[in-house]
């Protein structure tokens, strides 16, 4: 069983009104300092087999066809 974690995140440029409104939330609630926030979105996958590039290029071949929007998004796959 290999297990990777998958991270997607808005590309720069992108705008993020959800990243936005949290930078606002946290001042909000007095965490002063804060000057950006970026959301994003955190994958934990298990694979069968024991073939560690097939599982990095399966997992790839994932996030483009469903686990990231790669107009606007970019990901990592990291084998842990």
């Amino acid at each position: 069983m290999i297990k990777a974690r998958i991270v997607v995140t808005l590309k720069n440029g992108v705008l993020d009104p959800q990243g936005k409104a949290i930078e606002g939330a946290l001042g909000t609630l007095g965490f002063a300092g804060v000057g950006s926030v970026r959301q994003g979105k955190v994958f934990d996958v298990e694979v069968d087999g024991d073939d560690r590039e097939k599982a990095k290029a399966d997992l790839s071949f994932m996030c483009d066809k469903l686990l990231a929007n790669t107009v606007i998004e970019n990901y990592s796959v990291e084998i842990v």
